[in-house]
């Protein structure tokens, strides 16, 4: 994308090159040639004009090309009338030459060496791409409950990736068929979605990742893998309303799990770990806390000691996931 600063098309004082000639209806008098010349130097610079007994050649650099040639009208009628915008000149010089900047830098730029495997995730706020990029994944996509990724995106990270095989982690359920419609489009590269619905899903699925597997089996055991991940997810409510069986108020905290609201309250340290005890079972082992930019470290430190008090069997993980809405991701696995 190239950006046209203000700075620069200011610079440009008058915006359009105006040229006309003037078919006289009587020659001008010398006071008539000073005044239209004059009256042009009044509404724009770059004056030429060059006069006989008939014609009137006419050049102006001017913001109201209508002005100059409301005032030729009064001399004679128009012909051969040109209006160029040198502001819009300006803008395609200056977005040909980026563009041919850019071209140069892409030949300069050695191209990455063609993998077997890539990936591609859907990730919510900066740390929790951090995350995903320590994994190992080559393109991340923003996303989230209110920005979901359309096909068009998803075809753009393929293209993107320099793998023969390459994983689409879509980590929400509302972006599945976007991620299989893309997958349907491309015929050079094997896209193989692995049907992620939540974030805590995708880092399983990558952590499971065996490089000396092939793309197949790969795709059956990140796929298998899914089943053994619970996730909730801890916001708040922006109106009334019943689920659940559950009545919920406005700004109250709710704990959503992979298939139903698990918990809601006021107060949000209850409300999460009553969602934990939701999740948690005699077969989990451990348990990962993303916390968001709406919370903090410290805080997510006080829920993680409260679960090691009440399941000493678990492990507890705490990350900074630096998502949005949610207050905490939390995985039992």
């Amino acid at each position: 994308v190239v950006k046209i600063s203000a700075q620069t098309e200011a610079e440009i004082k008058f915006g359009y090159c105006t040229e006309f000639i003037i078919v006289l209806n009587r020659p001008l008098s010398d006071k008539e040639e000073l005044e239209y010349k004059s009256y042009l130097e009044s509404i724009g610079d770059s004056i030429v004009v060059v006069a006989d007994d008939e014609i009137v050649k006419t050049h102006v650099h001017t913001n109201d090309p209508g002005l100059a040639i409301q005032k030729a009208l009064t001399h004679g009628s128009l012909s051969r009338i040109k209006i160029d915008n040198m502001r819009e000149e300006h803008q395609e010089k200056l977005i040909k030459d980026a563009e041919k900047i850019a071209a140069q830098e892409a030949e300069a730029k050695p191209e990455e060496p063609k993998k077997d495997m890539g990936f591609i995730a859907v990730s919510i706020g900066e740390e929790m791409n951090e995350i995903f990029k320590g994994l190992g994944v080559d393109y991340i996509i923003e996303g989230g409950q209110t920005m979901n990724p359309s096909t068009e995106d998803m075809l753009n990270a393929i293209d993107h990736v320099n793998a023969d095989h390459i994983f689409i982690l879509p980590n929400n359920k509302n972006i599945i068929l976007a991620a299989n419609q893309a997958a349907s489009l491309v015929e050079d590269k094997d896209i193989i979605v692995i049907p992620t619905k939540t974030v805590p899903q995708g880092i399983t699925a990558l952590v499971n990742f065996i490089p000396d597997f092939s793309a197949e089996e790969n795709k059956e055991t990140m796929t298998a893998e899914l089943a053994n991940v619970k996730t909730g997810q801890v916001t708040y409510a922006v109106r009334d309303t019943e689920s659940d069986g559950k009545t919920i108020k406005q700004d109250d905290y709710m704990g959503i799990g992979d298939s139903s609201i698990l918990s809601v309250g006021q107060d949000l340290k209850a409300t999460t770990l009553e969602m934990v005890d939701a999740m948690v079972d005699e077969d989990s082992a451990i348990v990962s806390i993303y916390f968001g930019s709406e919370s903090s470290e410290e805080k997510a430190e006080e829920i993680a000691s409260a679960i090691e008090e009440k399941y000493p069997d678990v492990e507890v993980e705490v990350n900074d996931g630096g998502q949005p809405i949610y207050y905490y991701v939390i995985s039992v696995e």
